[in-house]
């Protein structure tokens, strides 16, 4: 018996489809997120905005607040951010996923996201968990880096429990002992979380890796275990990037990789 319950297949059997914008999640495509870990510029944003969409990518992704482990670390352009991330939407038709980083920002994220991303270092935050079940916006609720799938799954019981049903979960790689990489992604658990939930589940191979040599093949994997879509950080001078440049796949690269997903995934939809 599972322990959680809104989440889970005991509560609902069938699949839940989960709209951001008209990208749709859950129901057998394959939603590839992507953009750069931090708006930096409007000329940034708007450049890979254009770039990954011209790719197949379905919903742009950027941080205008950013949870750094480093208090010196830049920490977002904030408000302004968001500003842009509207331009982007404007001009390319893309939905936004955008992070809220606490309960006091929420509003403001919420007012300029399609889907609102809770991140890593959140999962458990119950406030903020509450909060966006009060939320009308998709939630993209991310694994915690070192949480059990029962952690995770309870954390989007938070959010279901006040009301929002339209829940993406986000497996992002674990803290293990090892050292050749920055986390572990467990591709392991997208069947278990199948098997368990009734809610859509995509992967973020960028944040798993921490280098970019890893990225391609993580993201093939994680098409080939069923995934149900995968967010890509992509930036076009990732050398400068103020945020995540090691991880971040060059405009080409991302482009090469969807022409390899979306084989992948015409042959993961045949069986």
């Amino acid at each position: 018996m599972s322990i959680a319950k809104l989440v889970s297949r005991e509560f609902k059997i069938e699949n839940t489809c989960v709209k951001v914008g008209n990208v749709v999640f859950g129901d057998g495509n394959f939603p590839v997120i992507a953009g750069p870990c931090a708006v930096e510029s409007e000329k940034q944003v708007l450049s890979i905005a254009h770039s990954v969409k011209n790719a197949g990518a379905q919903v742009f992704r950027s941080g205008a607040f950013k949870p750094r482990t480093s208090p010196y670390s830049f920490q977002g352009l904030g408000k302004q951010g968001l500003k842009l991330l509207a331009k982007v939407k404007q001009e390319t038709g893309l939905p936004i996923a955008t992070e809220a980083m606490d309960v006091e920002n929420f509003d403001l994220v919420e007012e300029y996201a399609d889907l609102v991303q809770i991140g890593t270092r959140n999962m458990q935050n119950f406030s903020l968990l509450r909060r966006a079940g009060k939320s009308k916006r998709a939630v993209l609720l991310k694994r915690g880096m070192s949480a059990t799938l029962q952690e995770w799954l309870m954390a989007a019981e938070y959010i279901m429990q006040e009301g929002n049903e339209n829940i993406i979960l986000c497996e992002r790689g674990i803290r293990t002992f090892v050292r050749h990489s920055r986390n572990t992604l467990d591709l392991s658990v997208i069947s278990v979380v199948k098997k368990q939930s009734h809610l859509p589940v995509i992967v973020d191979p960028s944040h798993a890796a921490g280098v970019r040599d890893q990225v391609v093949p993580l993201a093939c994997a994680a098409t080939a275990v069923n995934a149900d879509g995968l967010m890509i950080e992509v930036h076009n001078n990732p050398e400068q990037a103020l945020s995540d440049g090691l991880q971040s796949l060059y405009p080409e690269q991302f482009a090469a990789l969807m022409g390899k997903i979306n084989s992948i995934h015409a042959v993961i939809q045949e069986d």
